[in-house]
């Protein structure tokens, strides 16, 4: 484990006003998206539309990596460029999704398990060797209209896995992004998200520790604090931010360099403006960890709605990418506003 080398990738990941975007939909969910809009998921067609992502120009002023799938990680640009080595040269840094996806726990209704261990060591190997240089593993966690859940049963089982992961990710000199999402599905209100929010991170930290894995090489990638879907009561991001960051300082160790927000079902505009308000409230009390975005679908939307496999020119798709990833690095510093969001590419 060269802990220097892991600690430098976290902190490249979070470098001032920038932020990851996350490409690495599995099969099924970049299918489900790619249908909303009229595309055909082949293969050809999802080398051509993450090659447009990847080529943005000037995505570096915001964007510090990219996580792919495994398909991605192996395809080449039409000019055959490894896709890994075409955003190396471009200073964007490439990570790989390695967990299997969920499944269900048994013997826990409405619990999920993220699936991925068996054969991790050697996968993972091959990954450094393609060149991906982070790693991702992602545990789902459900707030339910029973009480008890997510169980505690479930959070050990997933944050052992984590653990894991990330201890083996640092073997072979790749710094893990530890992802234990609580889901926005629900009516649960911001409390409850708060207290399940709470009870995920004690215990994902709790297992981190116990493996002993190097806290320095890491970044933590949670949901923000927020009512469920179906909450009739909402929040303002005033409020999201507070919440958010009251349940980071109580849970998340000083020693980790970064945080980095999923976007978790929110729209690309609600994404921003909550990373903004966590990031202005920040400004006057200076906090042990970089607040950063690793948002996937809160950056693509705008970018789906406007691309085309068969298009000569993708700068519309590329414009509407870079303007979201502008909006985010300003929401970075806590400089996002809605002059800034009105002048760019919708």
């Amino acid at each position: 484990m060269n802990r220097n080398e892991l600690e430098a990738v976290a902190r490249s990941l979070v470098a001032s006003g920038k932020g990851i975007l996350a490409a690495d939909e599995s099969f099924p969910t970049i299918e489900k998206r790619f249908k909303a809009v009229g595309i055909s998921s082949t293969e050809e067609n999802r080398r051509r539309y993450r090659e447009t992502l990847f080529t943005t120009p000037g995505l570096n002023e915001f964007i510090s990596g990219v996580i792919l799938f495994d398909e991605t990680l192996r395809q080449k640009s039409r000019d055959g460029i490894a896709l890994p080595e075409l955003l190396s040269q471009h200073c964007i840094l490439p990570g790989i999704k390695v967990d299997k996806g969920t499944v269900a726990l048994a013997g826990f209704p409405g619990e999920k398990i993220t699936e991925g261990l068996d054969g991790l060591r050697g996968r993972l190997e091959e990954y450094r060797r393609l060149g991906a240089r982070f790693a991702k593993w992602r545990a789902v966690l459900t707030i339910g209209v029973n009480p008890t859940l997510p169980s505690r049963t479930c959070l050990q089982a997933n944050a052992q896995a984590l653990a894991r992961y990330a201890a083996l990710s640092q073997e072979v000199d790749l710094t893990p992004i530890v992802e234990p999402e609580v889901l926005m599905d629900g009516a649960h209100s911001i409390g409850r998200c708060e207290e399940a929010t709470q009870a995920t991170l004690q215990i994902v930290y709790d297992a981190l520790r116990e493996h002993r894995v190097f806290l320095e090489g890491t970044l933590l990638k949670p949901n923000m604090v927020l009512p469920g879907k179906l909450c009739p009561e909402k929040a303002t991001a005033e409020e999201v931010a507070e919440a958010t960051l009251r349940c980071l300082r109580r849970n998340v160790p000083a020693a980790v360099p970064g945080i980095v927000f999923l976007s978790g079902g929110q729209s690309p505009l609600q994404a921003t403006e909550h990373l903004n308000a966590l990031n202005v409230l920040c400004q006057n009390v200076e906090q042990p960890w970089e607040l950063s975005f690793s948002f996937g679908r809160a950056l693509q939307e705008p970018v789906l709605a406007k691309w085309r496999p068969d298009a000569d020119d993708p700068t519309a798709a590329q414009l509407a990418l870079f303007h979201r990833a502008r909006c985010n690095g300003a929401a970075r510093r806590g400089n996002y506003s809605l002059t800034l969001e009105t002048s760019g590419v919708h």
